[in-house]
């Protein structure tokens, strides 16, 4: 099995789709009005508008009530782009070293989501994502 895609809910999919544009500095391939991808090398962030989820199951999704997951992204500078975006985007936290060897910053996305770059910096975390 491999892992390819997390697929947000949003009840403003051009808001969202430019945000994830901005702090991942890929341009989205729309591949319909209420649906978006940002390919990136290890994974694809799909955006789907609310009006997508009645093609699966009506209400199993709803924009504005994620308060469970983190969308965390691998950076090589997280200082770096904290400075490109911190006056572009809501910072929930600024830049701070994590126990697990983690330097991390997090901001909220247009829509509540929580949305983390990190940079490895301890040996042990540089070795962890080494084959990633």
């Amino acid at each position: 099995m491999k892992f390819t895609s997390t697929r947000l809910i949003a009840s403003d999919i051009n808001r969202m789709v430019a945000f994830y544009e901005l702090v991942t500095g890929c341009r989205a391939d729309w591949l319909a009005p209420v649906f978006a991808e940002i390919v990136t090398p290890a994974a694809s962030l799909a955006i789907g508008s609310a009006e997508t989820v009645a093609l699966f199951s009506e209400g199993s999704s709803e924009p504005l009530a994620n308060r469970t997951a983190i969308l965390e992204f691998m950076v090589s500078d997280v200082d770096a782009e904290f400075a490109r975006l911190k006056d572009q985007v809501t910072v929930v936290h600024a830049p701070k070293d994590l126990p697990w060897g983690n330097r991390t910053v997090q901001f909220s996305d247009p829509e509540g989501t929580r949305v983390a770059l990190y940079t490895p910096v301890t040996d042990a975390a540089r070795r962890r994502f080494s084959g990633r």
